[in-house]
């Protein structure tokens, strides 16, 4: 159970990238969806997001009680589900998707209220609810966009 709580909140070992290892879960995140992630139907899409997020939950709650570490940056599930839920229904568009990117690893990054209040929230649950308010602020600024842009 050890070896799959890390694996999986690792995002299959991505978190132990020595530089930056949300970014690079980000990035891998944004690559998966161009490269097959975007034919999913909707539906099967939303379900995979929904389902790695309470999975995540209980891994990185695991994990980062085995580490006695409230929220070890070498757990980056949470980023892989918070870039995911930004990229739903994305054109395959690389100026988009690097603006999805950015965006989200902005939120993520400064934390603007109340995505702070949201990561004092217990084991898994903080880590992984804190990207998923991230993932709201870009996802509305980048569907506003899409939405003006016509």
């Amino acid at each position: 159970m050890k070896f799959l709580s890390k694996t999986i909140s690792t995002f299959l070992g991505v978190g132990y990238v020595p530089l930056a290892p949300g970014t690079a879960t980000s990035a891998i995140a944004v690559l998966l969806y161009k490269l097959c992630l975007h034919k999913l139907s909707w539906t099967l899409y939303l379900l995979t997001v929904f389902v790695l997020f309470f999975i995540g939950v209980f891994a990185s709650s695991k994990y980062s009680s085995e580490l006695n570490d409230k929220d070890p940056r070498r757990i980056t599930i949470d980023e892989a589900v918070g870039q995911l839920l930004v990229l739903f229904r994305m054109e395959e568009n690389w100026l988009l998707l690097l603006a999805s990117f950015l965006l989200f690893r902005f939120f993520d990054v400064i934390k603007i209220y109340p995505i702070k209040k949201i990561e004092a929230l217990p084991q898994g649950w903080g880590i992984m609810l804190d990207d998923i308010v991230a993932a709201l602020y870009a996802g509305i600024i980048i569907h506003l966009y899409l939405l003006i842009r016509g």
